[in-house]
């Protein structure tokens, strides 16, 4: 196994783009920490919660035209996998409890959704 988070915490999946930056980790990395989605309106540095980091191209799939979606718009390993360990390194900066995934690797992911609240952020 690898990153696992129990209790309350945010399941985070990130799909970079060809046009992301490191400014762009940074912003997304202080709005997760302070985004009070949690019980009591609470975020994860009210609580301390930890949050679970996974890199996630298929964000970025488009279905539009044909039966078989493209990821185009994803940006590739050598751009992405600097983007989502800043956002992980700015959150560990911030003083969050960050576990990861394995860039590029076919992962088993489970999720028990509380809520069920699931946002999108495009910073």
């Amino acid at each position: 196994m690898t990153g696992e988070i129990t209790g309350p915490g945010l399941m985070v999946l990130v799909g970079v783009t060809h046009t992301d930056t490191r400014a762009e980790a940074a912003r997304l990395a202080a709005k997760l920490w302070g985004l009070r989605v949690l019980e009591g309106e609470k975020s994860c540095s009210d609580v301390n919660a930890p949050l679970l980091v996974v890199s996630q191209f298929t964000l970025y799939g488009d279905a539009r035209k044909g039966r078989r979606p493209t990821w185009q718009a994803a940006a590739p390993g050598p751009v992405a996998e600097p983007l989502v360990d800043a956002v992980v390194e700015e959150l560990r900066a911030l003083g969050a409890h960050v576990e990861t995934g394995v860039f590029g690797a076919d992962m088993k992911v489970t999720l028990t959704n509380e809520g069920p609240v699931t946002l999108i952020l495009d910073l």
